[in-house]
């Protein structure tokens, strides 16, 4: 029953980074294609947890911490350029 539902999680989330990778090359604006790419990168976080946990590797879970928080912290980034990019534009 583990391996069904493992094997439908992998084809589930191979669907979702196929619909995100659409988003990413066809969003009408910078703003879309960023949350495109960071669906892209949780998407790519629950890959490398299913995996560990498919195949029995426990240290591909800091991987993942890792991946998760770098791709956080380039939201905030991108959150806080847009947010003082619109600033300079009311001047």
């Amino acid at each position: 029953m583990l391996e069904i539902t493992i094997k439908l999680s992998f084809i589930f989330l191979s669907f979702g980074l196929v619909l995100a990778t659409i988003r990413l090359l066809r969003g009408p604006t910078l703003p879309d294609r960023v949350v495109a790419l960071e669906v892209i990168a949780s998407i790519t976080v629950g890959f490398i947890v299913l995996y560990s946990i498919s195949y029995e590797v426990p240290q591909l879970i800091d991987v993942a911490l890792v991946l998760a928080l770098t791709s956080f912290m380039t939201a905030v980034g991108f959150a806080r350029y847009l947010e003082r990019g619109g600033q300079r534009d009311n001047d």
